[in-house]
């Protein structure tokens, strides 16, 4: 008894250690994300919370698994602890989480963006926000009870009972539809990464749309600046009454003489009411806050883009010299070169023999790991004892074995993969809108988001996991007795658990094959983000949007050339943060000059573009193909004739196209560009 007590003094301390890493670890994610300084403990404290506890989450699990599998009296050989405490551990967890999830991150949310400066104001307008969506949680809610009531009796353990399954039934949907993502996401991006080449070359195919969308965040942003502007010169009328309001929006906006160029005066109309409300000023800060953060995650998107690309370009021209040295000094080349160690040749060694191999071999044990968790989860409800994940964690002889030191970790390393490829499936399946983490500039109501979507798919997914097992072993666990009975108790949860995971073979399927972007391809929505898949079709990149205009277009930037001045960007200051509230201390040096004569437009740049193809084509063409080339250029060069010039000769005006949308002509006739705003369908 000693020796058992012994051990469960180390099991606690080393428990006790865990969790303090763990708060560590949480600590530097929100540093990363957040500016912890600016952030206000409102909102810092729930998040931390919210991303703490569904990791002692993950801790739980294998202990627990160890500590109703050992035999009493016995000698662990395991990570343990008291039956007490592990219930007390499980409740503390599952009801913050619980909470956190369904009401406070939601509210925070958007008590954040609500744009209103007091709280009065604030909580009021976040309370109606979530009024619609809590109505309808609650009457579900409701109509469950009933039925629940009818048929086991009204109790406060049938409500409990009703809570706990309808959180999990919902948590586990949205956790297999992402885990199905993740699953192939994870494996598939490892071996593409492999090759410096191809994912040189998904970069430039991916920079014309990002380029687009970072020119697009600053348009937005300057317009609703120039609207603050325009308030600002109001000096009469209810304008006055919110003066106050009026200077702080214009004293953390961008100044007129500091601005892009972007917005031409004849595209800004006056849009500013002759009535200035409270409703008014609000819903323009909110839309502000949202421009701020949506131009501050582009501009980190395309600097991490335009610095990858550049390395892996350094990587690849390598090959001749055998020697790498990384010219631009982006985060990561800045690092190497401070490491004295790492010589030019030892470098190129590491990029282009080790880390593609480690890549293909993390791939290979990801794929392995991603099919064992599939068959895991469609054999589970058949044959558990022929699950790899079973036979991993529950060794058998005439009884199940006890869970020793090793086995936990396996369970820890099973689980930790389903919830990071439930997280990876977050970014793989973009429908989240403008919602976004951005290094040291994240916006408070997507960090609530993140943050509570964290909470709500962890339990879920742990829970899944525990089915995995056989029933004896499933059953014997704190965890199964403070959850799983209630959700077995209600019809709703009851077998839930073993025919609603084969769904994971659909989001599996749709991301193999790309089902996504095919139909928006046959829709013609731009409603879903480009995949890689769309290099295959367009391997010769020729076209807007090709990726040798993504290449010229990094090029430039990486010259001091492009639109947006990355060079000078750099030199500069850096970039200051965007806190909590979507305002910007004082001037962030993100917000660049951009002239007309600067900025390319997309006629520019496919002529650009098209011009980079022909020179390319004459180095590799031969002489029969240069000949064609020039007769065809000395007749599109050729001057029109005297009865060409004049305006005796017209189109019809059905066929004349003379518009810069696209809309005109017969563009019109078989759907050409939509219009601002619109979807062509």
């Amino acid at each position: 008894m000693i020796t058992i007590a012994s051990i469960s003094v180390g099991s606690s301390i080393f428990f006790t250690l865990a969790l303090l890493i763990i708060s560590v670890l949480v600590l530097l994610l929100l540093r990363r994300f957040l500016t912890l300084r600016a952030t206000p403990a409102y909102l810092s404290i729930p998040v931390f919370f919210a991303l703490a506890l569904p990791a002692s989450v993950v801790l739980l699990v294998p202990i627990d698994l160890a500590s109703s599998s050992r035999d009493k009296g016995d000698r662990p050989n395991a990570i343990w602890l008291p039956e007490r405490l592990l219930l007390v551990s499980w409740r503390i967890a599952y009801w913050l989480i619980f909470v956190l999830t369904w009401a406070i991150l939601p509210l925070l949310g958007e008590y954040i963006d609500s744009g209103h400066r007091d709280a009065k104001a604030r909580i009021q307008y976040s309370v109606r926000s979530n009024a619609r969506y809590q109505m309808i949680v609650l009457g579900c809610a409701t109509v469950g009870l009933i039925y629940i009531s009818i048929q086991n009796g009204f109790e406060f353990s049938t409500i409990k009972a009703l809570a706990m399954a309808l959180a999990y039934v919902w948590g586990l949907v949205l956790a297999i539809y992402l885990m199905g993502h993740g699953l192939v996401s994870i494996p598939r991006t490892l071996f593409r990464n492999a090759s410096a080449s191809g994912r040189l070359r998904r970069l430039q195919s991916h920079a014309p749309l990002m380029h687009d969308r970072l020119m697009d965040a600053i348009n937005d942003l300057e317009t609703l600046e120039a609207q603050v502007s325009q308030l600002q010169s109001r000096k009469t009328g209810t304008a006055r009454d919110f003066q106050d309001w009026i200077d702080e929006l214009a004293e953390t906006s961008t100044p007129p003489e500091l601005r892009s160029g972007l917005l031409e005066p004849a595209s800004s109309p006056s849009t500013v009411p002759a009535v200035i409300t409270e409703r008014y000023l609000a819903d323009l800060t909110r839309r502000l806050q949202r421009a701020r953060h949506q131009k501050a995650r582009f501009v980190d998107a395309w600097d991490r883009l335009i610095y990858t690309a550049a390395d892996l370009q350094a990587i690849i021209n390598s090959s001749a010299s055998k020697k790498l040295e990384f010219t631009h000094q982006s985060q990561r080349s800045a690092c190497l070169a401070q490491s004295k160690f790492l010589t030019p040749y030892m470098r190129y060694q590491l990029y282009t023999n080790v880390y593609p191999n480690l890549r293909l071999a993390f791939g290979a044990l990801f794929a392995a790991a991603s099919v064992c968790v599939v068959w895991s989860e469609l054999i589970k409800s058949i044959a558990p004892r022929l699950s790899v994940v079973t036979m991993s964690i529950v060794s058998y002889h005439e009884r199940p074995a006890p869970v020793g030191f090793g086995r936990q970790v396996i369970a820890s390393m099973w689980l930790m993969y389903m919830c990071s490829a439930a997280l990876v499936g977050v970014n793989d399946a973009k429908v989240w809108g403008n919602r976004a983490l951005v290094r040291r500039n994240t916006y408070g109501e997507s960090a609530c988001w993140y943050a509570s979507l964290v909470a709500r798919l962890t339990v879920p997914i742990a829970y899944n996991f525990l089915t995995f097992l056989p029933k004896n072993v499933r059953e014997s666990t704190t965890f199964y007795r403070f959850l799983g009975q209630w959700i077995d108790l209600t019809p709703l949860g009851k077998g839930f658990d073993y025919f609603f995971p084969v769904a994971i073979l659909i989001p599996i399927g749709a991301t193999m094959f790309n089902l996504y972007g095919r139909i928006g391809n046959i829709c013609g929505f731009g409603l879903i983000e480009e995949d890689d898949d769309d290099l295959e079709n367009n391997p010769s990149g020729y076209g807007i949007g090709g990726w040798r205009e993504g290449r010229e277009l990094i090029e430039r930037e990486l010259s001091g050339l492009g639109s947006l001045g990355l060079s000078a960007r750099n030199e500069r200051s850096p970039r200051r943060p965007i806190n909590a509230d979507g305002n910007t201390q004082a001037y962030s040096s993100s917000r660049t000059p951009l002239t007309d004569a600067s900025r390319p437009s997309r006629s520019v740049r496919s002529a650009v573009a098209s011009t980079s193809v022909v020179q390319e084509e004459d180095e590799e063409e031969n002489f029969f193909q240069s000949f064609a080339h020039r007769v065809r250029n000395t007749i599109e060069t050729a001057g029109r004739p005297q009865w060409l010039q004049n305006d005796s000769f017209r189109l019809p005006r059905w066929m004349n196209n003379d518009g810069n949308d696209g809309n005109n002509g017969l563009a019109r006739w078989f759907g050409g560009r939509p219009a601002n705003g619109g979807v062509r369908i």
